[in-house]
């Protein structure tokens, strides 16, 4: 079967099993009310502050933990008499979302009128994202206020997780301010992580969930617990929001959750084209497309593109641009590289492309494209992709790898959804 055949036959074969997941994701979601969604910290705000009253407050949070007037969390939570700020607890790439590599310092930070200390929650390895005890001390609520963006193998869901441990260790409260998956809460994708091992190594791979789990924090929070069983979990829910919506229906501002998140549309194609980060081949950091572009010195850019092109995928397009990245991989070279446009994200499926271009490099580029497999099996999952990678490269097993454990899921996180 010759390579264009297989893309096509495996571009069937995903719109075939796609499932009611894509049904639902394809109807257009309702406005919400009055215009804007609340998110848990401006319910808890309507609410008066109700369930944190009288209490010891440490807030994990960064830069886009704000209210609907665009407050930061961690001021609200200072300026709120019903209530102390103890500490504060930032994740990965730090409280103002501006660090890129490497661990995020400890500081302090006025508010309230006071100095707060700032607890860093990403200062090397996995027990550098939890809090330590010594740091828990005098707390007796953690609030965690952060916007994810739906994909297994970003952190922050990860440093949730983790903490939420280390409050039932400690005897904490813990609460959710709950906040939207910014690319639906309908669709699921991808394989599910199934190697016990891999949440004692990384934190792209802390929870058993597809790459694309279609859960809010909260949800997530609550599927967690159900290996924790912390019983001081609260989740503060959101008002107004629908699983259909994507982020910018919401009426909430977009804040970049990262460096390399500027906008939505490179959410839309994060969970599939962030896989590439385990490879050698460029993402698009340092380009005007991160995420939305591939690229590097040896592609042939015409190729890849005339395959991804037979493959007929729904909501998006391929075409040959060259860029030169300004940092990351090929920083400051001219790489050949393909441009990910997204024509439809209702129909696209971050990890139908990521398929697909995977399954084109290999055909085009077998002995200059190279996976770092350990990288690649904490971002998949499991070492199975691996597997089928190194033996034949089958499309259609690949497929159903996929698949197959998108549609388990989807039945497993039902009790977990709160809206």
């Amino acid at each position: 079967m010759t390579g264009v055949r297989r893309l096509a036959c495996a571009a069937l074969l995903c719109a075939l099993s796609a499932g009611c997941a894509t049904t639902e994701a394809r109807r257009p979601a309702p406005p919400p009310p009055n215009g804007r969604v609340l998110a848990g910290i401006d319910v808890l705000e309507a609410e008066g502050f109700r369930r944190l009253r009288g209490r010891r407050v440490g807030l994990i949070t960064n830069h886009t933990g704000r209210d609907a007037r665009g407050r930061s969390t961690a001021e609200v939570l200072a300026e709120a008499s019903s209530m102390t700020l103890v500490a504060v607890f930032s994740p990965e790439h730090g409280l103002a979302g501006a660090v890129e590599d490497g661990s995020v310092s400890s500081s302090t930070l006025r508010l309230g009128g006071r100095d707060v200390p700032v607890h860093s929650l990403y200062s090397g390895g996995l027990a550098g994202m939890r809090p330590k005890p010594e740091q828990l001390e005098g707390i007796d609520t953690l609030v965690f206020d952060i916007q994810d963006v739906g994909a297994r193998f970003y952190t922050y869901l990860a440093t949730m997780g983790m903490a939420l441990e280390e409050a039932a260790k400690a005897h904490v409260r813990f609460v959710v301010l709950d906040r939207p998956n910014p690319i639906d809460g309908i669709t699921v994708e991808g394989p599910l992580l199934t190697d016990p091992e891999l949440p004692k190594l990384s934190p792209t791979s802390f929870f058993p969930v597809p790459v694309r789990h279609g859960l809010t924090a909260g949800e997530m929070a609550l599927l967690h617990n159900a290996k924790v069983r912390h019983p001081g979990l609260q989740v503060v829910r959101m008002r107004g929001w629908d699983r259909r919506m994507w982020y910018d229906q919401t009426g909430l501002p977009w804040t970049p959750p990262s460096p390399n998140l500027p906008y939505l549309a490179a959410a839309a194609l994060y969970p599939g084209i962030g896989l590439f980060e385990a490879s050698n081949l460029s993402v698009g950091r340092g380009t005007p497309y991160p995420f939305g572009w591939v690229g590097a010195p040896w592609l042939d850019s015409e190729r890849v593109v005339e395959l991804l092109q037979a493959a007929l995928l729904d909501g998006v397009e391929f075409s040959a641009e060259d860029a030169t990245p300004s940092k990351s991989v090929y920083a400051g070279e001219l790489c050949r590289g393909v441009r990910i446009t997204v024509t439809d994200r209702r129909r696209l499926r971050p990890l139908a492309v990521f398929r697909h271009i995977n399954e084109a490099l290999r055909e085009t580029h077998r002995n200059d494209f190279i996976w770092r497999w350990d990288e690649a099996r904490r971002m998949l999952g499991s070492e199975e992709f691996q597997r089928i990678y190194q033996r034949d490269g089958d499309p259609v097993k690949i497929l159903l790898l996929f698949n197959r454990d998108a549609e388990e899921f989807e039945r497993t996180r039902k009790p977990y959804l709160l809206y």
